[in-house]
């Protein structure tokens, strides 16, 4: 028999614009607002082409993509946000009352994607990852020990072990996304904040900050050099040179002295300054790429003569602004840099992502770049270049491309068609010719790029050391890094040198000089997410009683890291290592409150799986875990994180939502897809954003168009057995934003809650944006009241009630409690500034918040009502 144990992850190939557009800000908002995704051109046709192991027609990239769309559309619509709405809302939160109670980090342990306790069918275990945690943007190392982790939303990290033994440096900063890390002369660490992957949870950030000891500090909100200069923005890298600091943002290229720390940041130029925050053309729909700087270089031999990459990922935009290219400060004003730069291309249609790298010695420089022309072709990897006059101005040669990566060891097809994602570049600085480069997989020159080897392939799958047999794990085959790297770093401890490489796992480290087999695969990687550090990024989370009888089972889906399970969590049998049971994207979970071995997840599009034992390994037996998606899957009729829920009476009742309303009422003895009934059609165009049902009353809300162009919503009410639906009225004090979630009371079906996302119209400039964001209705929805009060002004992503009437509520920084019989909100104890994906009480009486980057925490309701 066949088990399709890798058919889950996915890696994609672009044939278009429209798919290859990214998650930039459309306008400008602030602290943490997730980068914004707009498609430069409409229409097109997306490939599916194979990438060497898969096995599922390569989708991974355009789901990044649109699943980037989406998470910003939740946030942004219907209008353009303005800056300073999230650093408004920060201060607002800070200034709450709290709760007693202290929160429990519950996933601050060791999570194995490998574990041999979870291999059943659509598990990606034996894929050769081992331990791992949420996305590293950046990392920083020396040549003491110390070693920084920027994560994507979980702040930056330390170890003074070469990895390992982690500690949070940043919990007070009012933005956790790391745009970049770089240590400089004096041994101080520079954070910029603001993700610049351009992926479907990215947010941007508040600014660069320094830390004098980062071996024994932390960051704090007082460290941050300038104004609000760089607030709002994403920085792709900071780089020194001379007594300049310089950041690449996506709001232009901007410099402040590394010795007087005061002053305001000076922008040094943007192509397009109209389009910046505060002037004429802010507003504009096309604002957040016209000024995108990825990275700058510097003449060896004159620190402040640089060369600056500048460009959109996909080109040319739909007002045809082409900026795209490399920019010099030559005679005191920038021009664009046409010829000398030997194979670099230059054309302006041709420029997107770029990183450098310098060797210490200034006898090299190279360059890794992404192609906007053969992105829009279906590809998207420029190439790896090389500047042996060791200056930023060339001339420049072609070392490798796509075909000749594929054959360097690579399992994929076409390597780096991901490059406008994952893109880092290291140069080894005892040897100019040793370089590691950074895409979907981790490639390696030793010889100045004549031939390549890749020690760190996307996966183990289809190389023949890997065995089918679950028993056996990944048979003979070696560990290898999570995919997607997002920064390279090399540092030393104790006289051995390390390379470090950030990626979608986290971080691993291998030595600089190290083994490999004959493929050219290393057989040194060593995981350094060791369970002191935990980014993950979760999107929900799911609690039921064990069926061993004691504690609670734990589970989350999560981005790119599958879905994580930890048993016994509350008694002393709590599990020591987490297991990953679904491999991919994890999206919703439902979790059986009597026994949390009874599981559904949702990979992306409703693609739903059910498990009765928690996805055991099972062997070579037939597998225990079964595929059950809604219909609107297979056409891709729904949101990329769909809501899925059960019923508040009858847990067999279940309730999905793409444009359709899908009930089911088998509970987890679903075993085919044919038991999906539609209970109601939202509406050519409209797919669901929220569902709850509750003795066979649904409720479902929808968006559609879900964009700022056109976006609009609505609340659908009806029976499960398709009886009594009817599109409500919408009264016009609710705001005209996307709606995040329903609750609905148990005891009267007739009365719900709805909660909202963006920010009210002193934020969002777009029609009937409106204020609020908790609405409640005892009347099936004919009639709403705001009850948000004291809440702040920021975006809400869930709702749980409690018994008593309490309303739990997680938010894009943080989670909320309104007492039974009160109207004023409080913050639940203590949280970084963190997104609370998914909020509810479990069966345990503890709350659970599955945040998105610092993993799932858990508090006792009864602490609640004692601050």
């Amino acid at each position: 028999m066949t088990i399709p144990h890798h058919g889950r992850r996915r890696l994609v190939l672009l044939a278009t614009a429209t798919a290859a557009a990214g998650a930039l800000a459309a306008t400008t908002p602030a602290i943490g607002m997730p980068v914004h995704h707009v498609h430069p051109v409409s229409g097109g046709v997306h490939a599916q082409v194979s990438t060497g192991g898969d096995g599922d027609g390569g989708e991974e990239s355009d789901e990044i993509a649109e699943g980037a769309d989406q998470r910003a559309e939740e946030r942004n619509s219907p209008g353009v946000v303005q800056p300073g709405a999230y650093g408004a809302a920060w201060a607002a939160m800070e200034n709450l009352q709290r709760t007693g109670g202290d929160w429990r980090q519950v996933t601050r342990l060791p999570y194995n994607s490998d574990d041999p306790r979870y291999r059943d069918y659509n598990s990606n275990s034996t894929a050769g990852m081992g331990l791992v945690t949420g996305r590293a943007a950046a990392v920083a190392a020396d040549s003491h020990g110390d070693v920084y982790e920027g994560a994507a939303g979980g702040g930056v990290w330390r170890s003074t072990s070469g990895g390992g033994h982690w500690q949070s440096i940043s919990d007070r900063l009012p933005a956790q996304a790391t745009g970049a890390l770089t240590l400089d002369g004096r041994g101080r660490l520079w954070l910029g904040t603001g993700e610049a992957t351009t992926n479907a949870d990215a947010y941007l950030g508040s600014g660069v900050y320094v830390l004098d000891d980062p071996s024994r500090g932390s960051f704090s909100p007082r460290e941050r050099v300038g104004g609000d200069e760089l607030q709002s923005s994403s920085i792709h890298e900071l780089r020194i040179s001379g007594d300049k600091i310089w950041a690449a943002t996506t709001e232009g290229l901007w410099s402040h002295s590394v010795t007087n720390l005061r002053g305001p940041w000076k922008l040094e130029f943007a192509p397009n300054p109209d389009y910046l925050p505060g002037h004429s053309l802010a507003g504009d729909s096309n604002a957040a790429y016209e000024n995108i700087v990825s990275d700058i270089a510097f003449d060896p031999a004159d620190p402040n003569h640089v060369l600056a990459a500048i460009g959109w990922r996909s080109g040319a935009l739909p007002n045809g602004s082409d900026y795209g290219g490399y920019y010099s400060n030559t005679g005191g004003t920038w021009q664009r840099v046409t010829s000398g730069l030997g194979d670099l291309p230059t054309d302006a249609d041709d420029v997107g992502a770029v990183t450098f790298a310098a060797s210490a010695d200034h006898q090299r420089y190279y360059a890794l770049t992404q192609s906007p022309n053969s992105l829009n072709a279906g590809a998207g990897l420029g190439g790896i270049y090389v500047s042996k006059s060791g200056s930023p101005f060339g001339p420049w040669t072609k070392l490798a491309d796509a075909s000749s990566l594929a054959g360097s060891g690579s399992v994929l097809d076409s390597p780096g068609n991901q490059s406008w994602y994952d893109e880092s570049l290291i140069v080894d600085p005892k040897d100019h010719d040793h370089v590691y480069a950074g895409l979907e997989e981790v490639f390696e020159t030793k010889d100045g790029g004549a031939t390549w080897t890749t020690p760190g392939p996307y996966w183990n799958f289809p190389l023949s050391c890997w065995s089918l047999d679950p028993n056996a794990q990944s048979g003979t085959c070696p560990q290898t890094t999570h995919p997607d790297q997002h920064g390279l770093a090399i540092g030393s401890m104790n006289g051995q040198s390390y390379v470090f490489a950030a990626n979608d796992g986290g971080l691993y480290k291998r030595p600089v000089d190290g083994q490999a087999n004959s493929l050219g695969h290393a057989t040194d990687w060593t995981s350094l997410n060791d369970g002191t550090i935990d980014t993950l990024q979760f999107y929900s989370v799911g609690v039921g009683a064990d069926p061993a009888g004691k504690g609670e089972v734990v589970t989350g889906g999560l981005q790119d890291n599958g879905q994580s399970v930890l048993r016994g969590y509350g008694s002393r049998a709590v599990d020591t290592v987490m297991g990953s049971n679904f491999g991919g994207d994890g999206g919703m979970t439902l979790v059986d409150p009597t026994n949390g071995c009874n599981e559904a997840q949702e990979y992306v599009y409703l693609e739903i799986n059910v498990t009765q034992d928690c996805a055991a390994n099972n062997g070579l037996g037939a597998p225990t875990t079964y595929d059950v998606p809604p219909p609107d899957n297979a056409t891709s009729a729904a949101r990329f994180i769909a809501p899925l829920a059960t019923d508040l009476k009858n847990p067999n009742l279940w309730v999905a939502g793409g444009q359709h309303v899908w009930v089911q009422n088998q509970g987890f003895a679903i075993r085919s897809s044919s038991a999906w009934t539609s209970a109601f059609d939202l509406g050519a165009g409209h797919v669901a954003t929220a569902v709850a049902s509750s003795g066979g009353k649904v409720y479902a809300a929808w968006c559609g168009p879900c964009n700022s162009q056109g976006f609009t919503h609505g609340v659908a009410v009806g029976n499960a057995d398709g009886t009594g639906w009817q599109q409500l009225a919408l009264p016009a004090n609710l705001p005209n934003r996307y709606i995040s979630d329903i609750a609905v009371d148990p005891a009267d079906s007739s009365h719900a809650y709805l909660t909202f996302s963006g920010f009210s119209r002193d934020w969002n400039e777009g029609p009937g944006s409106g204020v609020g964001h908790v609405f409640e209705t005892h009347d099936s929805g004919a009639t709403w009241t705001d009850v948000s009060a004291n809440l702040p002004d920021v975006p809400v992503d869930s709702i749980a009630l409690t018994p008593a009437g309490g309303l739990l509520v997680g938010t894009d920084l943080g989670a909320v409690y309104r007492a039974p019989g009160r109207s004023q909100w409080r913050a639940i104890a203590e949280l970084p500034a963190v997104s609370v994906d998914q909020i509810l009480l479990g069966p345990d009486g503890r709350v659970y918040a599955a945040t998105h980057g610092r993993g799932i925490y858990a508090i006792d309701l009864r602490d609640l009502g004692r601050g």
